[in-house]
């Protein structure tokens, strides 16, 4: 009985780490670059876009390094990733 459970629980704890790890995986569609949501060719994510210009003082959405120089932006698609660009529209990191 014993040895029933630990296989039914090493099946549910590798089936739930898989799960996670595709999640975050670049190879899902939800992350790809290739997916339009996360496409700097997407008005939203462009770098044109007066939400997203660095010449926007006001923006939401800046990314800046400790010295406050912009380095880039952020945008959040309705797929739920959340992509990282930099000030020239290159996308160069995704987090979910």
């Amino acid at each position: 009985m014993t040895k029933v459970l630990f296989a039914i629980f090493a099946v549910a704890l590798s089936t739930s780490a898989a799960a996670q790890l595709w999640n975050n995986s670049p190879n899902n569609w939800q992350n790809s670059s290739n997916n339009w949501q996360n496409s700097s060719n997407n008005w939203q994510n462009s770098p044109n876009n007066w939400q997203n210009s660095q010449n926007n003082a006001s923006r939401q959405n800046g990314i800046y390094d400790s010295s406050g120089n912009s380095v880039g932006y952020f945008t959040r698609p309705p797929s739920g990733t959340v992509n990282f660009y930099t000030n020239d529209g290159t996308r160069y990191g995704y987090s979910r």
